[in-house]
Parts: C-alpha cells; structure tokens; sequence
C-alpha cells in the first residue's frame, strides 16, 4: 500500500473520481460512446469490411473510461485500426476526425441528460457526511466539462472542498488520465501531499494515473454486481478494491468517524 502498513495514519485527504464514483453517470457516458461510434464504425472499416458495434462495457473500460473525449476516442479508433486525422476542437458532430466523433459523443451525452437525468450512488452522501465529521476534506476529480453542474445538481456540492473538471482542465492545459495531472491538481488545492492523499478510482486509466502520482492510497470501487472489474482495479495497482464509499471510509477511517 504504498508503504503504508497495519497502524499507520489513515489519509488526511480524499480524491474521488465522479462518473462511477460519485454520480451513476458511467452508464450514460458509455451509451453516448456507443452511439458516436457505432455510427462510424462500418463507415471507416479498413477497405470497407464490417466492424463489431462497440462494447459499452469491456471497450469502454478499457479504452475511454477516465480520459477526456479526445483521448478516448482516439484510443479506441486506433485499437480498432481506424486512424482519423485529429481534426479540431470545434469539428461538428461527425465521423471525418477524432474531434468529430468526440462531438458526436458530446451530442449523445447531452440528450441522454436530458432525458435521463444523473444521480448520487446510495451511499456517497452518507460517505461524505462521515469524512466531512472526521476531519477529512475530499475533492471530486472528472475529465467531463459537465462534472461541476452534475455535482451541485445531485447536491453534494455542500460536501466536497473542491471540483476540478474537464473545463478546468482544459483552462490549466492538465493533461488527462493516465496522467496524474487531474489528481495533482486537486491535492494541491486541498493543500495535501500526494503521500498523504486517497485516490477513489472505477476506471482502469484512473487506477494507473493514482499510482503514477505517487498517492499514499489507492482505491478501486467495483459497483458491477458480481464484482467484474476487481481483478482489473487490483492489477492496476489498486491498493484496496470496495464496493461503495460506505466500505471505504469505515474500512480506513472507521475510527475517526
């Protein structure tokens, strides 16, 4: 656990991931994928031979969950085969370049909030409550330029000491997951060393940027029913995997709680 052993201090700060952590939006950011995709894929097939629909759930993991639009898009392309010129930021929704089909799931998204609305996991506000009581400030992390206002809009903007999403991360110029820059960014602001310093991950590509970043604690939370990703999170480097935020904080700060 990144040196720290039975007795040692708990965390004296927390990072959480939003969509998958916090906000059960994962699922909405995975169908917007499928739907960008899919509507480029046959399309784009090299010499014009069908490709698979995308898995929303083992493709998304494992190429677009945790990064920003632009990096999961052209990761994904690029395991296909299927290689687009970048394009740029303001390409219309489309399949011509990386940027396109990121705008194509930036168009998905926004219609499935419409329609569907994100909220809260059971457990986080009660989670939050009890590391707010112990002393324990907590920042919420996403690449998604949407995090801010889904965060205050589940209402627990009161609980969290500070948001840094995709819009700050595009203002700072904050490279995305794997990179730990995100993760930094927020520690910093919490005025915690990395050392010191949780990192709550669902992502794969969130799992590793913890790590690259040198954090005291590294948590992987599994919400699959028959606990899928585990095995995943743990071979990422997860130091402990959980199911909710509730087994976390009693499981490291039950005693301060």
């Amino acid at each position: 656990m990144n040196g720290r052993g039975p007795g040692s201090r708990p965390p004296e700060s927390v990072v959480l991931d939003t969509d998958g952590v916090l906000l059960d939006s994962a699922a909405v950011h995975a169908q917007a994928w499928k739907t960008a995709f899919d509507a480029c894929l046959d399309r784009l097939a090299p010499g014009g031979g069908p490709q698979p629909p995308f898995d929303a759930d083992a493709e998304y993991r494992r190429f677009v969950d945790g990064r920003s639009r632009y990096d999961g898009a052209a990761a994904f392309l690029a395991a296909r085969g299927l290689h687009l010129p970048p394009g740029d930021p303001h390409d219309a929704p489309g399949h011509g370049t990386v940027w396109a089909v990121a705008a194509h799931k930036e168009q998905a998204f926004v219609d499935l909030l419409r329609r569907k609305g994100v909220t809260a996991f059971a457990d986080v506000r009660p989670a939050l409550g009890a590391l707010r009581t112990a002393g324990v400030p907590c920042a919420a992390v996403s690449a998604s330029r949407h995090a801010r206002a889904l965060i205050h809009g589940a209402g627990l903007g009161s609980l969290l000491t500070v948001i840094v999403d995709g819009g700050d991360a595009a203002r700072l110029g904050l490279a995305g997951k794997p990179d730990p820059a995100l993760f930094l960014r927020a520690a910093g602001l919490l005025g915690s060393r990395p050392r010191e310093t949780a990192v709550v991950e669902d992502a794969l590509a969130g799992v590793e940027a913890a790590r690259r970043g040198g954090f005291g604690l590294v948590v992987g939370v599994d919400r699959t029913p028959l606990r899928s990703t585990t095995a995943l999170l743990r071979e990422q480097g997860a130091d402990l995997v959980v199911p909710d935020l509730t087994t976390l904080v009693g499981s490291v700060w039950g005693e301060r709680g």
